[in-house]
């Protein structure tokens, strides 16, 4: 049996033998890169200059955003480093960190969505209560919540892996992921199973709650209500139930692919599924709220002509 302070760093094997090719897809990921910072900054800084944005519809949207960045942070430059190395390996700290970072980034995204559909919850069938209901101090008591469970949840999980005996270093993925290092353990992982199982309950079915709740809600209103009363619900929910539908499936495929084997599929398409919802989410949402919420449309343009008319410091003199 060998410890696994004996193995100071893992080896990543998912990584294909690219050439000259992979500076091609450091420069597309690259751009991705830079597209989610700016595209997530640029609705970020909308919602904090803009009073007309401070409803906890926003602020909530907001929180997410800052969720995307720090999720892209946790991956990106990781992945523009692997693919120009030549020996695909990440040092034990590092790993760990990366895991950190990315399942906290999971926790707080699906909690995030679920807060978001009990506001659309409130402010399209109790619209009268919304307000009252929704306090500025409750929302950013709700907020602090989920991000403080989810950092604790994962200090956790971090905390039952560290403690256990390795017997290998090489792990079949792209990045760092805690299933896959639990599997390289030759001690008892009775405990990990265990509080996996129990987080995936707190994290997955307890948030899920909400959202069938708010949209079965949501849902009879529309039936029963007036036109103006589901053209509410179709402009303010669709960018939450596709972003809620995107990060479902990202999740679902990780699962799939975490879980079972899955050798038999193509090498290129476990790429593919491996990196999209890590990938894809930050990117998409910036996209379909900022095209489909009218109000943040305009507020980005405004804020893009102030920046551009602003004149150079050099005119004042």
């Amino acid at each position: 049996m060998v410890n696994s302070s004996q193995f100071p760093y893992f080896l990543l094997t998912d990584y294909l033998d690219m050439g000259y090719l992979k500076y091609f897809c450091f420069v597309i990921i690259l751009l991705l890169y830079i597209g989610i910072v700016v595209a997530n900054a640029l609705l970020i800084v909308t919602i904090c200059m803009k009073s007309s944005l401070h409803e906890p519809m926003y602020v909530f949207l907001c929180s997410l955003l800052v969720n995307e960045l720090y999720g892209s942070a946790g991956l990106f430059p990781f992945l523009l480093l692997q693919i120009t190395s030549d020996t695909h390996t990440v040092s034990r700290s590092m790993c760990f960190l990366q895991i950190y970072c990315l399942y906290t980034y999971a926790s707080v995204e699906f909690c995030n969505l679920a807060l978001m559909s009990y506001d659309r919850y409130l402010a399209i069938c109790c619209p009268l209560h919304y307000k009252a209901r929704l306090t500025s101090n409750k929302v950013a008591l709700l907020i602090a919540l989920i991000w403080l469970y989810s950092f604790i949840n994962v200090l956790i999980i971090l905390f039952l892996t560290l403690r256990l005996t390795l017997c290998g270093n090489v792990i079949d993925v792209l990045y760092c992921q805690n299933y896959q290092v639990v599997k390289l353990a030759c001690s008892d992982t009775t405990l990990n199973i265990i509080y996996r199982l129990f987080v995936s309950f707190l994290t997955v079915l307890v948030p899920l709650i909400p959202i069938l709740f708010s949209y079965m809600k949501i849902l009879r209103v529309c039936l029963v209500g007036s036109k103006e009363t589901r053209q509410k619900a179709v402009s303010t929910c669709t960018p939450h139930l596709a972003s809620l539908i995107n990060f479902s499936f990202g999740c679902c495929f990780e699962i799939c692919q975490s879980q079972f084997n899955i050798s038999s599929v193509p090498r290129i398409l476990r790429i593919v599924v491996s990196l999209y919802f890590l990938t894809i989410q930050p990117l998409f949402n910036p996209i379909i709220y900022g095209l489909r919420l009218s109000k943040i449309r305009q507020m980005c343009r405004n804020v893009l002509c102030w920046s551009i008319s602003i004149p150079p410091a050099a005119d004042h003199l």
